[in-house]
């Protein structure tokens, strides 16, 4: 835990709460001696004139005793609330620079466990030490040693009830901690339930298991709740129990202290003092025991948040990056990939280029590995071996920034954030004006139903673009992309929602444009209608390139591209 704090707490702020509490703490202990002497030169002798000179000296110590705790909870709250916003920052940036293959190493619903749950569980373990831990041992020893000025003889009792206590609370501990431990996974599967079923409420409903999915929901909740359950009715035993041994210990100390008294080997002031002491140490202990009660749980969450920090990258970063060039260009040369741990090769023997102007198709059967390819563009990826270059220069030579500056890409799945037309458009390029992005929604046939929107650029957009139908989403994201400033656009069957009148406006659309004419186009597609007017299709079968052509090339000679061609005529049909 503390491995992870360390860089991301305050110290300014840890050392004021240690100053505030040890002042908070001192003053605390003081007090009970002061009431002392109110009991036994004061009130024992009715002297009015010292009761008061008294009372008023611990009305002060206690308003400095206030200022202290006020002081220790603000610098302890500033320091375990920004502890948690910096591990927060922290996570999501790390996150977002996962690779595909790193991504595959978590759930999702764990990742935003980790985010939320276990940093709160170390927010909430940081304060309580920079409260308690730092209270309880202090206390401990200082109400130690005032008790033992007050009757050395009497804190004989403490021989007894706190070994009592440290066994009974031992006890505790030793059922409670891995309880504590399974709540973090049992809150994981909670979550990765409930998310899916949010994201697939459609799917859910159109099959009737609306049932079945309550069921595994309430099988989780069930079993987080009773896990729950059990944990917080342990801990929830501590304090009968230390309330007991508290009880047991002021009846022995009533005892004794009524034998000194009527010995007159002690004063009534004392005996008071000392009971107080005494509920200091065993407080101390109880916090002490309450505290560790706690960490091993925000030590589970710590290690769970590390290894999402301790996760290295699958892409090597590059120390002296080389200069990307302006002449946009694409080229694979021999590049074999695979993916972690798998024993076959995913995609082999990939040679193709093409340079400014060109539009380059891809197409092939489900499964033949056309994302992946296109995932090695923007160094989603990183081949097994050969070269991917960007303009010229091999990707793996490059930083993140420049590739990123550089490829506009439109993944799959159109995906739309929530905000506004604008805020969307502007993601790829801040200072987008208005006249650019009316034209980026013109290329990609979205400026007609745009303009019948109330507010236009400055429309509502639901979360994930849900207040629009999937063509209109699909055209959005495509028109995000080409407000981008890039060398290389990358359309990754983002088509396969239009129509095919659309499909062949927009295509028309971006050959035409005087910008993106002078870049290079990538377009995976499923349709021979969607990549027949490229200047050059590679055809994947089985993560293998069997042609490399036009279309009227591979019509002629290109078996696999045939089959391609003859399916959809029947399909037609």
């Amino acid at each position: 835990m503390f491995k992870i704090a360390r860089g991301r707490i305050n110290l300014w702020q840890v050392l004021g709460a240690v100053v505030f509490m040890t002042i908070q703490v001192i003053t605390t202990l003081y007090l009970p001696n002061i009431t002392s002497d109110i009991v036994n030169n004061g009130v024992s002798t009715g002297d009015t004139n010292y009761i008061i000179h008294a009372g008023t000296k611990m009305i002060l110590i206690s308003i400095v005793s206030v200022i202290a705790a006020v002081g220790n909870v603000l610098m302890a709250a500033q320091a375990s609330q920004g502890l948690g916003k910096k591990l927060r920052s922290d996570l999501f940036k790390k996150i977002l620079f996962f690779t595909n293959d790193e991504f595959d190493n978590f759930d999702t619903s764990s990742l935003t466990t980790r985010t939320t749950n276990d940093v709160i569980q170390i927010q909430n373990v940081m304060i309580m030490m920079l409260r308690m831990m730092i209270m309880a041992p202090i206390m401990l020893i200082g109400a130690s040693v005032m008790a033992y000025q007050k009757n050395s003889e009497m804190t004989k009792i403490f021989l007894i009830s706190i070994p009592i206590l440290i066994v009974l609370v031992g006890l505790v501990m030793f059922f409670a901690v891995p309880l504590f431990k399974a709540m973090q996974k049992k809150t994981d599967r909670l979550n990765l339930i409930f998310r899916e079923g949010l994201t697939g409420v459609r799917v859910i409903r159109a099959f009737r298991q609306d049932g079945f999915e309550q069921g595994r929901f309430e099988e989780a909740n069930a079993d987080y709740t009773n896990n729950a359950i059990k944990v917080f009715t342990i801990v929830a035993l501590m304090f009968p129990i230390v309330t007991l041994i508290m009880s047991g210990t002021n009846v022995g100390i009533t005892w004794l202290g009524a034998k000194y008294i009527a010995n007159q080997s002690m004063e009534v002031g004392n005996l008071i003092a000392f009971m107080t002491y005494a509920m200091q140490i065993l407080m101390s202990f109880m916090i002490l025991s309450l505290v560790f009660v706690f960490v091993p749980r925000a030590s589970a969450s710590a290690a769970r948040i590390q290894e999402v920090f301790a996760t290295e990258s699958t892409i090597d970063t590059v120390a002296k990056p080389a200069k990307v060039k302006d002449a946009p260009s694409l080229s694979f040369s021999d590049v074999n990939f695979r993916y972690t741990g798998a024993e076959n090769l995913a995609l082999s023997n990939l040679n193709f280029k093409v340079t400014a102007g060109q539009t380059l198709a891809i197409i092939g059967g489900t499964g033949s590995g056309k994302s992946t390819l296109i995932n090695m563009i923007p160094r989603f990826f990183d081949s097994e071996t050969g070269v991917v270059s960007l303009n010229g220069t091999d990707v793996k030579a490059l930083n993140t920034e420049d590739i990123n500056k550089r490829v506009a890409m439109v993944p799959q799945k159109a995906i739309l954030f929530k905000g506004t037309i604008r805020t969307n458009m502007t993601y790829g390029k801040d200072d987008a004006t208005d006249d650019q992005i009316w034209h980026a929604l013109e290329v990609a046939q979205a400026a007609d139903f745009v303009k019948e929107l109330d507010g236009q650029l400055d429309a509502i957009v639901e979360q994930g673009g849900d207040n629009f139908s999937g063509g209109q989403k699909q055209r959005l994201a495509i028109a995000r992309a080409l407000v981008k400033d890039a060398s290389i656009y990358v359309f990754d069957d983002s088509f396969s929602a239009l129509d095919f009148k659309t499909d062949l406006n927009l295509r028309t659309a971006l050959k035409n444009d005087s910008a993106i004419s002078k870049c290079v186009v990538v377009i995976v597609g499923q349709r021979i209608s969607t990549v027949a007017d490229a200047d050059q299709i590679v055809v994947l079968d089985d993560g293998k390139m069997v042609g490399l052509g036009t279309h009227e090339e591979l019509k002629e000679n290109n078996k696999t591209y045939q089959e391609i061609i003859e399916s959809q005529i029947k399909e037609a049909k």
